[in-house]
């Protein structure tokens, strides 16, 4: 199994009891909001990483104001085009920042499609990536560790099928 490993930085920027997030699509192309940030460049510095992308997709040059933390995640993705499966591990950097300048404007030809600023009260509502929620509970938190705990959404469980008698057989669709 290949092995893949991504670095990203991102921001946590609050004003005025409101988040700045992007809109970007899921796998599945249902929109969900993320925090601006993203990969780091070959040789690219993280906080030059975090500045580049925020300006990038929301169009705000940011002042990184502290260093909140680092999230790891791995997951195993089955298929990743013809080359079979990866095992991914990614780093997220987490900063907080501060706008100092620009103007919000949304990203063209990039990742993200819309930014936005959001009310904190209002970011559980919203369709979201997890990393949205442990970057707020650093930014909450502060944790000297840099790590917080942060629960994995509960995934529904499948509906219920009725029970079956063993003699009946299943019904098929098709012609008759």
């Amino acid at each position: 199994m290949r092995q893949k490993s991504r670095v990203a930085a991102y921001a946590v920027c609050v004003r005025d009891g409101q988040l700045l997030l992007a809109r970007s699509p899921a796998p599945d192309g249902t929109p969900e909001w993320v925090l601006p940030g993203g990969g780091m460049e070959h040789g690219e510095d993280p906080l030059d990483t975090v500045v580049r992308e925020l300006d990038e997709e929301t169009g705000y040059r940011v002042e990184v104001t502290a260093l909140l933390g680092i999230d790891s995640s791995r997951h195993v993705f089955p298929r990743e085009g013809l080359r079979g499966p990866v095992d991914h591990h990614g780093i997220r950097i987490v900063y907080e920042g501060r706008v100092t300048g620009g103007e919000l404007r949304y990203e063209v030809g990039g990742t993200t499609d819309l930014a936005a600023w959001h009310d904190l009260d209002a970011v559980p509502a919203l369709t979201r990536v997890r990393l949205v929620d442990v970057a707020l509970a650093m930014w909450r938190q502060r944790p000297a560790d840099g790590r917080v705990s942060v629960p994995a959404p509960a995934v529904p469980a499948p509906p219920a099928s009725p029970p079956s008698s063993p003699s009946s057989a299943p019904e098929t669709a098709g012609p008759a």
